[in-house]
């Protein structure tokens, strides 16, 4: 399973927890929690050792998942976006308000279910199947593809920071903002234009077509009229 623990938390009170391994992520992921500000929508990501944690801060709430650091970063956060969004739908009137571990016992469920799903199954990855649509339309997409891969590789190489030694000063972490999401949406404007430019192409090339055609039978016109004697073709009537 690529995604292996997730968490959701008041600010540092946990109302929903899962860990499909065992070891001290929990008490890592409490600590993160304590270094995050308060009340700020975000998304950041940590790295520690071979794993990645994943961050989504929303409506007063946090959402926490921990991945293989080969997992990448955009099932992880489609996968906290999901979670949110089934959390607000069943809790969002009670969870500001709620104890701790109060909806433990029916969303670990839900953490766990979603965490296979989006760990195992290939339509989970939104972003790539956008992608292999757009590559078979045309020779550009491809060079786009290249690029957002090249950004890609940009910002994991940015954005990843050393959580073990930060704690271990004690130092503030400084939060990167993840661009995953800019470029999924990127990712879907650029499928339209390509088609806008496919359309406005053929178009174009339907124009010039007709257009040569034209000259085509004007110039045989020509030629014609100048055997024949005239415009009228006196000489080939007779």
């Amino acid at each position: 399973m690529a995604i292996l623990y997730a968490v959701v938390a008041r600010g540092t009170l946990v109302l929903a927890e899962f860990s499909a391994v065992t070891g001290n992520t929990g008490a890592v992921a409490r600590r993160i929690l304590e270094k995050l500000p308060p009340n700020a929508d975000s998304r950041v990501c940590f790295s520690q050792d071979r794993y990645i944690f994943h961050i989504l801060t929303l409506d007063g709430l946090t959402f926490l998942c921990m991945a293989n650091d080969t997992f990448g970063r955009r099932i992880p956060f489609a996968y906290l976006e999901d979670v949110h969004m089934r959390f607000m739908k069943n809790y969002g009137r009670v969870a500001p308000f709620a104890p701790a571990y109060a909806m433990n016992d029916e969303f670990s469920r839900v953490l766990h279910q979603q965490m296979e799903f989006f760990s195992s199954n290939p339509s989970a990855d939104t972003l790539n199947r956008v992608r292999g649509e757009v590559g078979e339309a045309s020779i550009i997409v491809l060079v786009f593809d290249f690029r957002l891969r090249v950004l890609e590789m940009f910002i994991r190489t940015i954005m990843v920071d050393n959580i073990e030694k930060i704690l271990e000063r004690g130092d503030r972490i400084e939060l990167l903002v993840d661009k995953t999401a800019t470029m999924q949406d990127s990712a879907f404007h650029f499928k339209k234009q390509s088609k806008r430019l496919r359309q406005a192409l053929w178009m174009k090339n339907a124009k010039v077509l007709a257009l040569l055609t034209c000259l085509i039978v004007v110039f045989l016109y020509i030629i014609i009229a100048a055997c024949c004697g005239g415009i009228t073709l006196p000489s080939c009537r007779s």
